[in-house]
């Protein structure tokens, strides 16, 4: 046998984990395995989520070059303090879904457990403010549909931009329903103590997906509520 190979049998590895550890399924070999198959399936899923979002994105900006004057007027009876304040509220939630990470990267429970439940506060209170924002819209007569309303030019246009806004802002807040159900089960396992130093990898990848909704707000907001304010 190979030198390097018979001293690598006798050195024991002081991160690998224990043969018993529960968090280890039957076929990865060890946690750092299992935690990088986690993670790179997390990317794949965010990468189909870009391409997802990319079509809405590409539609509204072919649109956007199309009828700049209609965007601009439609964009301006958005409410531009709430899209401020949900943007505020939204980066200060991947702030506290960084903080859990890093508990529980620390082996810190109740600290996980805290910023965990701030985190969602702040996704209901964003989809709070959302929910009042359609109302104002459904108030106006603004929502696309037989009853549909714009005092500015060229309404047919302005009802292609609300059914943008609808739509994207929809499956964004669709995205932060299911990311609050997700946070929900993390909490739950910090709850039980099933996260350590060690393993806490479903910590990690929540976080990457919360992180990800709040980008894609990050472009919704000036895309639908900054187009042509200056005006």
């Amino acid at each position: 046998m190979p030198k390097h190979e018979s001293s690598s049998a006798l050195v024991p590895d002081e991160n690998a984990a224990p043969a018993s550890d529960p968090a280890l399924r039957h076929h990865f070999d060890d946690l750092a395995q299992q935690h990088e198959a986690a993670t790179l399936g997390m990317w794949l899923f965010l990468a189909t989520e870009v391409m997802f979002f990319g079509g809405l994105f590409s539609a509204y900006m072919i649109y956007r070059v199309w009828y700049p004057g209609t965007w601009g007027d439609a964009s301006r009876t958005l409410d531009i303090t709430l899209g401020t304040v949900n943007t505020i509220v939204l980066i200060t939630s991947s702030l506290t879904m960084a903080l859990a990470v890093h508990a529980a990267a620390t082996n810190e429970r109740r600290k996980v457990m805290s910023f965990l439940v701030v985190t969602m506060v702040l996704g209901v209170a964003f989809l709070g403010i959302k929910s009042f924002e359609y109302y104002q819209k459904f108030a106006e007569h603004h929502v696309p549909g037989l009853d549909f309303r714009f005092e500015g030019q060229a309404p047919e246009r302005a009802n292609l931009f609300f059914s943008l806004y609808f739509a994207m802002t929809g499956l964004h807040a669709l995205h932060m329903i299911i990311g609050l159900g997700i946070l929900s089960v993390i909490l739950y396992m910090a709850w039980r103590g099933r996260f350590t130093e060690a393993w806490h990898t479903p910590v990690e990848i929540s976080g990457l997906y919360w992180h990800f909704v709040d980008i894609i707000w990050i472009f919704l907001f000036p895309l639908l509520y900054l187009v042509d304010r200056h005006r």
